[in-house]
Formats: structure tokens, C-alpha cells, sequence
């Protein structure tokens, strides 16, 4: 019986060998509990349409396997190939080079990407059939986008069996068929020797953990690398006003009160002033930079608090440091001043000049004016 929960949906790759098709339908519907597919759709070449129409559609197998199993009825046309098509507006025929080659891995990562997008479908993809690039092209598509009730499959058949012109699913009625093995020669085989498996792989699920908006497949590889290397490479930092520390990963740095509350500041405006709030990664945005006079018109009275807190909350410290900062003459002389001495005391206890500039207030040069940033990226900032 069907869960009804979701509409399963069968994705294949195909080639010369219709029969993975009918033999992973049979192996679904075999599961315990059976999977019974709603729709099937093939990512193929022109040369494996024609091939795969023959054998599936005009010579009748998928409507056997279905009638034989008393399956519910897949839906299923020309319509559910997906064929990559050359510059020329042609269907590719084969994956002869490079290019048919790049054309067939975005055909079939924005085909995955694009269905993906509908939380009524569960996919079932299998990577037997078509060529090695393609199973890996729909392998890595959906470690992109695949949710976590997607699934992924090989097909493995009995050696005798496999690619047998004659053999498209283990029939309930056992009966011979004939097959030819390597040196040429005829040999009969009982498909009650026949033996299907289907074997679910493992992947590691990506999706919502990265922001990738590529539509080359090429591009979304090294954006997808980029926000890995940039999630492993930044240490998670945490500051604790009530011990006066902040750490970096496993080094715990102690800072002076207004240093620290200077620094926590920069680290507020990063968490609370983000203006794109629905981005996974902040990367090279700066949006969130300040110049130093707007730090000291609006975050004075949130940095007083900080400051009060790192004094075991004495308010008195509060209105001291409010005080003492509205009667300089120069609060961004004074800020730059601070902010010198917090980045020096970040790369002297991180030593590696590629890791503290992630933590480091750094500086650009914006409309005509500098603003004030930490380049971290948010999820990895707590302050407690």
C-alpha cells in the first residue's frame, strides 16, 4: 500500500540498456516496504531515447513488468526524457567529448535542482545505466539538492543476467532465455537463477547548508568548495563578557574591558544589522561595515551595557564609559586607537595571519568613506 504521503518518482539514467530501467521498477516494488513509482523520468542522450522508447514503450516491457506485478500504473512518455541539446539547438546522440560532456552534467543538475524544488516528490535516482560521468553528474546534483527523504540506488544484477537483451525483470513464471557469452558461444539460462538488488548509497545532503545559485554545474562545484573551505577553515567564536574572554576556537583570549566591549560591539552589529538575513553565508558582503562615527552614535549605549556586564553588571560602569566617551573631542581618533590595539591582540594569540584576519576588525574603503567590519561569518559567532 501506498503511504500517500509523498509522490515517488523514479529518476534513471539511460543508455543501450533499457532493462536497468524495468529491473530497478521491479527491485523498488520488491522493497520491504514496496515503493511503488508514480512517475518515471530518463536522463539520456537521442541515442538512448531511441533505444529505451523501443524497448520500454513500443516493444512493451514497462507495461509487462506492470501488468505482470499488478503495479499501479507510472506515468511515463516521451515527455519524461531529459535531453541535453548542443549550441545548435540539436539533442545530443553521444557524450563524445568535453562539451556534450559539460551539457549533460547541467542538464542533469538543473533537472534535479528544478524538481527538487516540489516537497510532494520523493526522488528515487539510480545510477546504474548510462555512462560513468553521468552517474556521477546525478550523484553530486543531488548531494546539492537532495532532501533528506530523497534516495539514491544501484542496481545490481546477476553477471549472467546483466545487459541481456532478453531480460528486463525476474518474471513469476520462471522460463529460459538465451544469452551469449564472451567467446561467442550460446548458453541457456533459467530466470530463476536470476537475482536483482538494489542496493541504496549513502551521500552527504548539502542542501540549505550551502548558498549556491550557479546554474553551470562546473561553477556550482567550486561556489559549493568555497563555502566548505570557508566553513571549515573559520573557527567558531565565542565571547563570555562575565570572564572577560573571547575564544577562537581553542584559544581563549583575555582583553580589557573596553577592548572587549569594543570588539563585542562589531560583533552585535554583525549578528543584528545583517541586510540580507535570508543568505546562508555572509562571504564577501560587507554590508554590515560601519564608519566609526555611526558605531559611536549607535551602539554607545548597547556597548555601555556590554561594558556594565563585564563588571558583573555595575550600572555605575555604564554611565562612566557614556561619560567619559561623549567628552572626546574625537570618538573615531579614539575608536581607531582601540581597534589597533584589540587586532593586535587577536593575531598575537592566533599567530597565522590567514586565520586572524577572519577575526580581526578590518577596514574598506566605501562611498567615499572607510567603514569598519569583522569579516567572520555570523553562524559561527555566540556572544554569552
Amino acid at each position: 500500500m501506498r503511504s500517500g504521503t509523498f509522490k515517488e518518482v523514479l529518476v534513471c539514467l539511460g543508455g543501450i540498456t533499457p532493462q536497468i530501467i524495468t529491473e530497478t521498477i521491479y527491485a523498488l516494488s520488491q522493497r520491504e516496504p514496496p515503493v511503488y513509482v508514480d512517475e518515471l523520468f530518463i536522463l539520456t542522450t537521442s541515442t538512448g531515447k531511441r533505444h529505451i522508447e523501443k524497448a520500454l514503450i513500443v516493444d512493451g516491457h514497462l507495461k509487462k513488468l506492470i501488468n505482470e506485478y499488478d503495479l499501479p500504473q507510472i506515468r511515463f512518455s516521451t515527455d519524461n526524457f531529459i535531453v541535453p541539446y548542443n549550441a545548435n539547438g540539436e539533442p545530443i546522440g553521444e557524450i563524445k567529448d568535453e562539451e556534450e560532456s559539460r551539457l549533460m552534467g547541467n542538464t542533469i543538475t538543473s533537472f534535479i535542482r528544478k524538481i527538487t524544488s516540489d516537497n510532494t516528490i520523493r526522488l528515487h535516482c539510480s545510477i546504474a545505466g548510462g555512462r560513468k560521468t553521468m552517474s556521477f553528474y546525478l550523484g553530486s546534483a543531488l548531494q546539492l539538492f537532495g532532501r533528506p527523504w530523497d534516495k539514491l540506488y544501484h542496481v545490481l544484477v546477476t553477471p549472467e543476467f546483466e545487459s541481456n537483451p532478453n531480460f528486463f525483470y525476474k518474471p513469476k513464471k520462471d522460463k529460459e532465455i538465451e544469452t551469449i557469452l564472451p567467446d561467442g558461444t550460446k548458453r541457456t539460462l533459467n530466470t530463476r537463477d536470476a537475482q536483482i538488488y538494489l542496493s541504496e548509497l549513502p551521500f552527504i545532503r548539502l542542501r540549505d547548508k550551502l548558498d549556491v545559485r550557479e546554474n553551470d554545474f562546473a561553477s556550482l562545484i567550486e561556489k559549493s568548495q568555497m563555502e566548505i573551505d570557508i566553513a571549515t577553515y573559520q573557527m567558531p567564536l565565542t565571547v563570555n563578557l562575565s570572564l572577560r574572554v573571547l575564544t577562537i576556537g581553542s584559544e581563549t583570549i583575555e582583553m580589557s574591558p573596553i577592548h572587549l566591549a569594543l570588539y563585542t560591539a562589531f560583533l552585535r552589529r554583525k549578528l543584528s544589522y545583517c541586510h540580507h538575513p535570508s543568505r546562508i553565508l555572509c562571504q564577501d558582503c560587507n554590508d554590515c561595515f560601519v564608519t566609526l562615527i555611526e558605531l559611536g552614535r549607535e551602539s554607545l549605549e548597547n556597548m555601555a551595557i556590554d561594558y556594565a556586564r563585564i563588571y558583573g553588571g555595575d550600572e555605575r560602569r555604564s554611565q562612566e564609559l557614556i561619560q567619559k566617551w561623549r567628552n572626546v573631542l574625537s570618538i573615531p581618533d579614539l575608536l581607531r586607537q582601540h581597534i589597533s590595539k584589540v587586532n593586535s591582540i587577536i593575531r598575537h594569540a592566533l599567530k597565522d595571519e590567514g586565520v586572524s584576519h577572519f577575526y580581526t576588525i578590518c577596514s574598506i574603503r566605501l562611498y567615499a568613506g572607510t567603514r569598519y567590519g569583522i569579516r567572520l561569518e555570523r553562524q559561527k559567532i555566540l556572544v554569552a
